[in-house]
């Protein structure tokens, strides 16, 4: 099984910067690929961006093309979530997510704040 914890978040300021880390653990060798989605009170949770393990292209939702950026160290088996130039809309849960051989795997979420 493979485990995920995230880490990095908080509060922020509009326009301001915040780094994301999901660290994962256990059989870390059947992850195929890693994503974020984030979850607003009274909506539903959705697709942030996500990145291959073996590499390739990362995807972006369209909200946060161009501001938030996903990245990965297999080293480390830890991906990122850049975010930049942040907006109050970005406030939610932000949570991790892997797929892997074996099915899927959520971390338990962390909370990002973006006041005005």
């Amino acid at each position: 099984q493979v485990q995920l914890v995230e880490s990095g978040g908080g509060s922020v300021q509009t326009g301001g910067s915040l780094r994301l880390s999901c660290a994962a653990s256990g059989r870390t060798f059947i992850i195929d690929t890693m994503a974020w989605f984030r979850q607003s009170p009274g909506k539903e949770r959705e697709f942030v961006a996500n990145i291959n393990w073996a590499g390739g292209s990362p995807n972006y939702a369209d909200s946060v093309k161009g501001r938030f950026s996903i990245s990965r160290d297999n080293a480390e088996a830890t991906v990122f979530l850049q975010m930049n130039t942040v907006k109050p809309e970005d406030t939610a849960v932000y949570y991790c997510k892997a797929n892997t051989f074996g099915g899927v795997v959520w971390g338990q979420g962390i909370q990002v704040t973006v006041s005005s």
